[in-house]
C-alpha cells in the first residue's frame, strides 16, 4: 500500500484495498473494499456480516473467477461474474469519500472515479447487491 501513497497524492484522492475472501468451504465468496490505510481483521468482518470464519481466497480462485492476480482485486471484476457468485462488501468509510480509487485489474494502473458513479451506477449495472459494514 505505501506505493499507493503516491497515487493517491498524484490523483488527489485515496486508493482502496480490495480484498478477494472466501470461508473454509470455499463456497462463498467476497470482495471486501475498505480503505487502503485499515488492517483487515477477518474475524470483525465475518463477525459484521454473521458468517463463518473468511480467509484470502487462493491465487487460481481469483484468477478463475475474477480474471486477475494477487495485488490487483478491483471492483471492477464484477463485470466478469455475472451469475453474482462473489458478494460485494464495503467497509463505510469507504463510501464516505467523494472519489474512489482503485486498481483496473492490473498493478500498473490505476483509477479515480466517483465513488458515487460506483456505488448508483457500475454496480446497479451489474445486478450484484452490496452489503455496507462498520469495520
Amino acid at each position: 500500500m505505501e506505493d499507493c501513497t503516491a497515487i493517491d497524492e498524484k490523483l488527489d484522492m485515496k486508493m482502496v484495498k480490495t480484498l478477494f475472501l472466501c470461508n473454509h468451504q470455499k463456497s462463498d465468496f467476497f470482495l471486501f473494499i475498505t480503505c487502503g490505510d485499515k488492517p483487515f481483521r477477518g474475524k470483525d468482518f465475518s463477525k459484521a456480516l454473521g458468517v463463518s470464519h473468511v480467509s484470502f481466497a487462493p491465487a487460481e480462485l481469483m484468477q478463475s473467477m475474477l480474471e486477475t492476480k494477487i495485488g490487483a482485486a478491483t471492483v471492477f471484476s464484477a463485470l466478469v461474474d455475472p451469475d453474482r457468485n462473489v458478494h460485494i462488501v464495503f467497509d463505510e468509510d469507504v463510501l464516505k469519500e467523494k472519489y474512489y480509487g482503485c486498481s483496473d485489474g492490473t498493478t500498473t494502473t490505476y483509477l479515480k472515479v466517483a465513488t458515487d458513479d460506483i456505488l448508483h451506477t457500475f454496480l446497479p449495472y451489474t445486478k450484484h447487491d452490496v452489503a455496507v459494514i462498520a469495520a
